[in-house]
């Protein structure tokens, strides 16, 4: 598909399809654009995450997130099981500015509140602050490395 897509849905990954398109996104963001070893792109979490999928009205998947909760999340999470963590976010360079990376973020927030989870941790490059922010985000320790890029934790309540 070229040009820009006029329309998009989002629902959480169900099948395998699905799932390796997720990770075609990523490849193609976090490995191909921002240059974050592929062997640490993927990891063991990604069995058992909660995937959101961006698609376009012609099938092609614009965007991708993922949610961790229980065990997985802990050590983001500082330990707590009522939050989970907003991870691997990621808009193709065709789609952004479109809203889907907002509305990949509220459907990751919709899957945390159906498992009963009260807030929402990630971990933001520091150039995409501002975007969590606006989503109510709020920033909290230092700074530190993450793949070689700059990251700040974030925390979101969802008793709002």
């Amino acid at each position: 598909m070229t040009g820009t897509p006029a329309a998009y849905t989002t629902r959480t990954v169900v099948d395998e399809q699905d799932l390796t398109a997720c990770f075609q996104v990523r490849k193609d963001v976090f490995v191909g654009e921002q240059n974050v070893p592929e062997e640490i792109e993927y990891d063991a979490h990604d069995a058992d995450a909660v995937h959101v999928i961006a698609v376009a009205a012609d099938g092609s998947a614009l965007g991708t997130g993922r949610l961790l909760h229980g065990p997985a999340a802990a050590d983001r999470t500082g330990g707590d099981p009522t939050v989970g963590s907003l991870g691997r976010l990621a808009v193709t360079g065709r789609a952004r500015g479109l809203g889907v990376g907002v509305a990949l973020v509220r459907a990751i927030e919709a899957a945390a509140r159906e498992l009963g989870l009260t807030a929402v941790d990630l971990h933001a490059q520091t150039h995409a602050l501002g975007f969590y922010e606006r989503l109510g985000y709020v920033a909290y320790g230092p700074e530190f490395p993450d793949a070689g890029i700059a990251h700040r934790a974030m925390r979101r309540s969802l008793r709002d």
